[in-house]
């Protein structure tokens, strides 16, 4: 059997449906299925879609799937599944504030909007450099470690490097805590003392340490740990 969207009826092909209907019209599968474009000789784009939405425990962990997970799909080569990647990238980025250059940090919970949707879902810890100019906007940042949940260790030069190559006048550090404890742990504030202490040093001072969780976040400046 050789079973093609084109043989659905004219109002449930997800390509003709968004055209007739709209964007908003089409279910998760029917997205995905217009990113698939083609199934197998026995499946349509549609029913690959399902099975790739079926292999997760919750469908918003679409959005932290990798490209081994999806390759095993039957109907999923590298091609696709790449495709796949970069239409979610791009989703994740559309949702972060508009033009971030121009995005001004008042307080810890500022970054904390602006992050997270990029670490919701995260099972690793990912540790991040912000940078700021005079004003206090950010003027770029950079993912500096990606480590298990109980790792959040590197060496300071990374992150005043990547500061110096940015003209930062100020950092902000930031990661993620995958289990939900937004508490700081004895490694987190004795690295947080030494980057402090470097940036002292270089004259790129370190203006606070946030840790993010899915819900909430904890400032080390404005819990008085700066």
């Amino acid at each position: 059997m050789n079973y093609k969207i084109k043989d659905l009826p004219l109002n449930e092909r997800p390509r003709e449906k968004l055209i007739n209907f709209g964007k908003e019209s089409l279910s998760l599968e029917e997205l995905l299925a217009i990113l698939i474009n083609t199934g197998t000789r026995e499946k349509s784009s549609k029913d690959v879609a399902i099975e790739v939405i079926k292999s997760l425990e919750n469908y918003q962990n679409l959005k932290d799937i990798t490209i081994n997970e999806l390759i095993k799909i039957d109907g999923i080569k590298e091609a696709k599944a790449i495709k796949i990647l970069a239409a979610i990238e791009l989703g994740k980025r559309l949702s972060q504030p508009n033009n971030f250059r121009k995005y001004k940090v008042t307080k810890a919970e500022d970054i904390y909007i602006f992050f997270k949707n990029q670490i919701s879902g995260l099972k690793q810890e990912r540790l991040y450099a912000i940078f700021l100019n005079t004003k206090n906007e950010i003027i770029g940042y950079k993912i500096i470690f990606i480590g298990t949940q109980n790792t959040s260790i590197t060496h300071p030069r990374e992150i005043f490097n990547e500061a110096i190559k940015a003209s930062a006048i100020k950092v902000i550090i930031m990661h993620n805590h995958p289990g939900g404890d937004n508490y700081p742990s004895n490694a987190d504030i004795d690295f947080t003392k030494n980057i402090v202490k470097a940036g002292n040093l270089l004259k790129i001072p370190i203006v606070d340490h946030i840790i993010l969780t899915e819900n909430n976040f904890f400032s080390f400046y404005e819990n008085e740990l700066l």
